[in-house]
């Protein structure tokens, strides 16, 4: 059985190349330089960089710790919505490698993933119409 989906229109705007910096965490970053930027919405495409440790949430609700130091970023991606009250919320999942280089994968957990060096980041701004298609 299908769930109903709904598919939201917009266009793509602004983008914004910009760095987070070390002891910083990596969602609420992510966060931070959209409100900074005025992105209400917008898209994670891209990133480089390590954590001090990484924090991945897991299937069953709970999350894994992995130690670093330097855990490296291998991928991510992910969205940026806002809420009714205006704030905004980041959600982003990447793949993570340890230094042993074992690697993981999953959601980032907000306030438990610090920035170990710097972390270069793309997000693009997404501005939805008013217009929602039900497919």
């Amino acid at each position: 059985m299908t769930e109903p989906v709904t598919v939201e229109v917009g266009t793509m705007g602004r983008v914004a190349y910009a760095r987070i910096a070390p002891n910083e965490d990596l969602v609420q970053g992510v966060e931070k330089l959209c409100l900074a930027h005025g992105f209400r919405n917008a898209f994670v495409r891209g990133a480089l960089g390590s954590l001090v440790d990484a924090c991945l949430g897991t299937r069953d609700g709970k999350f894994i710790q992995i130690k670093g130091p330097a855990v490296e970023i291998v991928s991510l991606a992910g969205e940026v919505r806002s809420d009714v009250d205006g704030s905004i919320t980041a959600s982003l999942s990447g793949v993570v490698a340890d230094t042993n280089g074992d690697v993981y994968g999953g959601p980032f957990v907000a306030g438990s993933n610090t920035v170990c060096m710097t972390f270069e980041v793309t997000i693009e701004e997404w501005l939805p119409s008013e217009k929602s298609i039900a497919a």
